[in-house]
């Protein structure tokens, strides 16, 4: 008897031991949490991206959204914001991200927020005077709701295993047409350039419960949100908030499709600029159905994607580097050693095998592109609008050519090369 006792507690206590060690082993897989909450403004704004609008909003074609999308695994924890607007200018970036870091407690590094460039949603801004009244009390409430929905994501926590897919998309169009004047003057001006540069890669990562059943579908395309031009005032998520909207439509009302815009500062809609959503009989409107295009390619891509996995790691990094700025005098700002400098926000972030990069600023094609051939991940989200808002930067080669985006650009030429560099750096050093 009191050998049989021995061993019934020897097994007692073995299952005390293991009990516990399959319990970490089991909370140390990926977790996942997922939210969408409606930012669409219930008053007339101004709308962003065109110096020339300066009318109030008159309506609203389609709802904009905020999509939260979270991880965490081994203790670390990994928050990508997609909100349907142009971006964070105007110290918006720090008055949304200060609240979000603070309140959730989450390193800089952890936070990735990010607008989907639609240039028909409110002009963001802290400056009544400059800005309006009305746009904000957006921001204000604004702050509110990206609060609400990261913590709805950060509740929902539970466990979850991703899956990656690529496809192409032809909506993207490189803008920067060479045109010649009738006294043989060539010029890049802003127009449909079909054999330029495009990124047409369309990332689609989903993440799904234990048993297959989606939680979401994120996926990540260079595009301008800019079918819309400066005679619409009516209020849409343009084509990368049509796409976002198709494709939860389609996949069902639970599954939450977050878009991220790739490298896109030289990049348009195939249909740019137009005044308003076309309600001719039997007409598609060109954003509708360009958003629908990418919308079914993301579809189509997620449907394809047979094989999925847990990532039990995730890393992190974030860094402001200081760039080189133009002169502002005759000499070239890469040949004056006393040029000034402006801060550029790199954030980096790797989830098992999937990599993220979140670039501050309006960030042309070339670039990222040049970020995921250095990669050293098989998948790498390159994310624009992201963590800040430096304004646009083009690769050295095309300030030869020059064109808008160089004119607008605050940085100096081989302020590219830079970025390039310590993108695929910091990945690594992941």
């Amino acid at each position: 008897m009191k050998a049989l006792a021995s061993v019934v507690s020897l097994s007692v206590a073995a299952l005390l031991l293991v009990a516990p060690l399959s319990y970490a082993a089991e909370q140390a897989g990926l977790k996942a949490g997922v939210a969408r909450i409606d930012i669409t403004p219930d008053k007339p704004v101004t709308l962003s991206g065109y110096a020339s609008r300066k009318g109030l909003s008159t309506g609203v074609h389609d709802p904009l959204s905020a999509r939260a999308l979270a991880f965490e695994a081994a203790g670390k924890r990994l928050v990508l914001v997609s909100v349907d607007i142009i971006g964070f200018y105007g110290g918006t970036d720090e008055y949304l991200r200060s609240a979000l870091l603070k309140e959730f407690n989450l390193q800089p590094s952890e936070l990735f927020l990010c607008g989907i460039h639609t240039h028909a949603a409110p002009t963001p801004t802290l400056d009544r005077e400059r800005g309006g009244a009305s746009n904000v009390e957006y921001m204000e409430a604004l702050r509110g709701k990206l609060i609400d929905v990261v913590r709805r994501a950060l509740g929902a926590m539970q466990p979850a295993k991703i899956g990656l897919g690529v496809g192409y998309c032809p909506v993207g169009s490189n803008r920067r047409e060479l045109r010649i004047s009738d006294k043989g003057e060539s010029s890049i001006v802003l127009g449909r350039n079909p054999y330029g540069t495009t990124d047409k890669e369309v990332l689609v990562m989903k993440v799904a419960k234990p048993d297959g059943t989606p939680l979401a579908i994120a996926f990540d395309y260079a595009t301008h949100g800019t079918a819309l031009g400066y005679d619409n005032y009516t209020i849409s998520g343009d084509v990368p908030g049509l796409a976002e909207q198709f494709v939860e439509k389609i996949l069902g009302s639970d599954v939450i499709a977050p878009v991220f815009v790739g490298a896109s500062g030289n990049i348009d809609p195939w249909y740019r600029v137009l005044p308003g959503f076309n309600t001719e009989p039997g007409w598609v409107p060109e954003p509708v159905l360009l958003g629908t295009f990418l919308g079914e390619e993301v579809v189509h891509v997620y449907r394809d994607i047979k094989k999925t996995g847990p990532a039990d790691k995730i890393t992190t990094n974030y860094a402001v580097v200081q760039l080189q700025a133009k002169s502002g005098d005759d000499v070239p700002a890469d040949k004056n050693p006393n040029s000034p400098t402006m801060p550029f926000v790199i954030t980096v972030a790797r989830l098992g095998d999937v990599a993220f990069v979140g670039l501050g600023g309006e960030v042309l094609t070339e670039i990222g592109m040049a970020i995921k051939a250095g990669s050293p991940c098989e998948h790498t989200f390159v994310i624009t609008h992201c963590n800040g808002a430096a304004g646009y930067l083009a690769p050295k080669e095309l300030h030869v050519q020059d064109g808008y985006e160089v004119k607008s650009s605050h940085f100096a030429p081989k302020a590219a090369d830079t970025v390039i560099r310590e993108s695929i750096r910091m990945l690594h050093d992941l």
